[in-house]
């Protein structure tokens, strides 16, 4: 990375809209800090040559991360070694409680570990995304509550995402945060 200010790129997939919001709020807050950020889908994403460092983040579904995010690492796995990269991913495990579902919350599917391991990211985090009743059958709802679900709704823990953003922030040494906000 230059010495200049760094160019980032936040990229994501999203089914619902979680992870794009995430992915906004990780952007605004870096470029905040005074990184030139650009946050934009898979399917805009730049050539990460034209960048210092990558955020990808995913929406999760039957415990993958969506194709659009293996096939950029996969198409782009050598550039990628290149620089820094953080991964996060979107879904229902990190809001799971009691013994079963912070067991099954805590461990990383091996379809989204396999794409990890493809690219080495700095760091990789899943964070609880957004989970409503409506539209969801009995039988899962059923399966969400034995796992330990204890509520419906955006689930998505801000605290937590601004402390992994801070962590990247000061990786690429950037400056401080100028305010402590946490999205709503």
């Amino acid at each position: 990375m230059d010495t200049q200010t760094p160019r980032i790129a936040v990229l994501y997939a999203t089914a619902q809209g979680s992870t794009r919001e995430i992915a906004d709020f990780i952007g605004a807050d870096l470029a905040g800090r005074g990184a030139c950020v650009d946050v934009t889908d898979f399917a805009h994403a730049p050539d990460p040559s034209t960048v210092d460092a990558v955020v990808l983040g995913s929406a999760v579904h039957n415990r993958a991360l969506l194709p659009a995010v293996a096939d950029y690492v996969h198409s782009y796995r050598n550039e990628l070694a290149a620089l820094d990269v953080w991964l996060f991913s979107v879904g229902l495990g990190p809001a799971l409680r009691g013994p079963i579902g912070r067991r099954i919350g805590s461990r990383v599917p091996a379809r989204i570990a396999a794409v990890r391991d493809e690219i080495v990211p700095r760091d990789y985090r899943a964070f609880a995304g957004h989970y409503e009743r409506a539209g969801v059958d009995l039988p899962a709802r059923i399966l969400f509550r034995l796992l330990g679900g204890t509520r419906y709704g955006d689930l998505r823990d801000w605290t937590a995402i601004r402390d992994w953003t801070d962590g990247i922030a000061k990786a690429l040494q950037l400056r401080q945060a100028s305010t402590t906000t946490i999205h709503p």
